[in-house]
């Protein structure tokens, strides 16, 4: 996937412009605009695409980054292997770091790890010494990670003490694309349907792998039901099948038609189609509105001058103008009455509102798992009950976050809309606040039931019983002259001893669904302690990135009004002779102004089109990619 010259080619222009800006912002002493630019211009110049490979267990998904970078970097197994999230990046040579959190939960420290041992590190390795594993991250020299690509490997979700899924879709909304895997043994099931419609929530670039094609002979037949599962659950996605091991042949054997059976053809052309050119969209759509809001900064100081030294009447009536603009930016910037009282309201009712949701998502599992325990013999079916509990939580987790991200978008557009009167005002991502490195709730494990007693046991139990049956019964027949021995005596004895087997039984029963009931209850409550701490440093962060987003637009705003107002009474007091000569310059700097500001809207316009261009390529590219090799 030759990216480098794709990115390179439409960089150039871009980094051109943001030059002249920066140096118009420059030369205006604007060093907040400069500071703003600067962060584009570093975007353009070194484009990262973050894409996540996300699974259930065992579905290849290290073998698969393996085959995609043609290099034996991933630990792979029949067990799990992946068990702390991996990311990989480019570097000039092959290094690993673990990264876990600081002491007293401070900032994060980085620990060198050798490249032989990655295989072996896990959430316990000796390495952290006790601390939390946020995640590995590896560099190696690699053509496709140098292209900007940096891949994120994560644990499997679902199945019994693999409680990743809030984790993982912790880090979704920040990537450019997610790819899902799915081995071709067996079509979707339930959970990994309601974990894929939980990504392409969070993340509008997702495609569904069909892995090990080489395994299953059967995997067109599988790809059918999937995509029927697919277009019942209404969730538009590519299907693509690949098989690594064919990869990893191909490229040691340079087979083209072995490269052509991998499917990653099919692969490549969904990254090159729908994460290089949405980035490239995306990249040229931010720098367009960065380089447009700039031009209306400066337009505005330099208009302002303009005005006072060409007509000095309207110079004045510009400055009772400016001085009005000014007085409504200090209290836009001031009043807590207004956007902040409404961020901070927002962010409190948030807060509750998450928190209540997530406590009856978990008390509504709580409930039906009981429910289903007063049925059944947990004894016999408490790994089915484990399982059940851990993926049915980890879905819960999964839509609170979902909901979470959704109320969390509504109060940002709640928050621009106090700044109507100073134009349109660009919503911020809220991604930031969602992504964490690891989840820690629902990653606990569920108490393991005693178990049931043996064969031998119960016969002890029911000899017991007819113990006292026996000899009650026979002592009494003695008086009739019969042996302690008889048949009555004998028939009491099977009575009683059935009766006390089974009141043993039911009462071994009753104590099992109690135990049954009380582990059920205490996974759930150590659920929801951290999935509560969880959520409410999430709603923290994002609290932190709404106010700094929106202070920034309200100190860039005033500090426009400011450098205006001063350049018109500066303007007033000037000499004549001096005010033809600033007039030359002022109209050379407002035509440069004009000109990035066209620019500006004409590369809107046209990213724009490119964008409808591409939703219209996604959906074509839907279709085809569900079609076989």
């Amino acid at each position: 996937m030759a990216t480098a010259t794709q990115a390179t080619s439409p960089a150039v222009p871009l980094l051109s412009v943001l030059d002249e800006t920066i140096a118009a912002a420059r030369a205006a002493g604007r060093t907040d605009l400069v500071a703003r630019l600067e962060v584009a211009t570093d975007r353009v110049r070194d484009p990262r695409r973050r894409i996540v490979i996300a699974g259930q267990l065992d579905q290849g998904k290290s073998r698969f980054v393996n085959a995609l970078l043609n290099l034996d970097i991933c630990p792979v197994g029949d067990d799990a292997t992946t068990t702390v999230t991996t990311v990989l990046s480019h570097g000039p040579l092959a290094l690993a770091e673990l990264v876990v959190t600081g002491p007293g939960g401070a900032a994060e420290t980085r620990i060198p790890v050798p490249i032989s041992e990655i295989g072996s590190i896990t959430a316990r390795s000796a390495y952290a010494e006790g601390r939390r594993v946020l995640r590995l991250e590896i560099q190696v020299p690699n053509q496709l990670l140098a292209d900007g690509v940096v891949l994120v490997d994560t644990p499997g979700v679902g199945g019994h003490g693999s409680s990743y899924a809030a984790s993982v879709l912790g880090m979704v909304p920040a990537a450019d694309a997610v790819l899902v895997l799915s081995d071709a043994s067996t079509e979707l099931t339930e959970p990994e349907l309601a974990f894929l419609r939980q990504v392409r929530e969070l993340c509008p670039t997702v495609a569904l792998l069909l892995t090990k094609t080489d395994l299953y002979p059967h995997w067109r037949q599988v790809r059918e039901a999937d995509r029927g599962h697919l277009e019942r659950a209404r969730l538009d996605v590519p299907l693509i099948p690949v098989s690594s091991l064919l990869r990893s042949h191909a490229l040691r054997l340079q087979d083209q038609q072995l490269g052509i059976e991998s499917g990653f053809g099919l692969l490549y052309q969904f990254l090159r189609e729908q994460v290089v050119a949405r980035d490239l969209a995306a990249t040229r759509l931010a720098v367009a509105r960065d380089i447009h809001s700039a031009a209306e900064h400066l337009a505005l100081a330099l208009g302002s001058e303009l005005v006072a030294l060409r007509d000095p009447e309207q110079g004045a009536a510009a400055v009772r103008e400016l001085q009005s603009a000014r007085t409504a930016a200090e209290d836009l910037h001031r009043r807590t009455a207004a956007w902040q009282q409404t961020l901070a309201d927002g962010i409190t009712d948030l807060a509750g509102d998450v928190d209540h949701d997530l406590r009856d998502r978990l008390r509504g599992i709580a409930r039906t798992g009981e429910e289903w325990i007063d049925e059944h013999d947990p004894g016999r079916h408490w790994s089915r009950i484990a399982e059940w509990l851990t993926g049915t939580i980890d879905t819960a987790l999964g839509d609170n976050l979902l909901w979470t991200h959704a109320r969390a978008i509504q109060l940002a557009e709640q928050v621009a809309d106090h700044f109507t009167e100073i134009g349109a005002v660009e919503l911020p991502g809220v991604h930031a606040g969602l992504d964490s490195d690891e989840s820690r709730a629902g990653a606990g494990t569920l108490a393991d039931l005693e178990p049931d007693i043996g064969i031998g046991s119960k016969l002890l139990v029911g000899m017991r019983g007819s113990y006292g049956g026996v000899l009650m019964v026979g002592l009494a027949s003695t008086f009739a002259g019969l042996a302690l021995l008889n048949p009555i005596s004998l028939g009491a004895g099977l009575l009683v001893g059935g009766k006390a087997f089974r009141d043993d039984k039911q009462a071994r029963m009753a104590r099992r669904r109690n135990e049954a009931k009380i582990a059920v209850r205490r996974f759930v409550d150590d659920v929801a302690f951290q999935a509560g701490k969880e959520s409410k440093d999430r709603l923290h962060r994002i609290h932190r990135a709404l106010r700094d987003h929106y202070t920034g637009v309200a100190e860039r705003s005033l500090r426009s009004i400011d450098d205006s107002l001063r350049a018109a009474q500066d303007a007033a007091a000037m000499a004549t002779t001096r005010r033809a000569e600033r007039c030359a310059v002022l109209e050379r700097q407002l035509r440069s102004v004009a000109e990035l500001r066209r620019y500006a809207d004409a590369m809107h316009a046209d990213t724009g089109t490119a964008a409808r261009s591409a939703e219209d390529a996604a959906s074509t590219e839907g279709q085809v990619g569900t079609v076989g090799r």
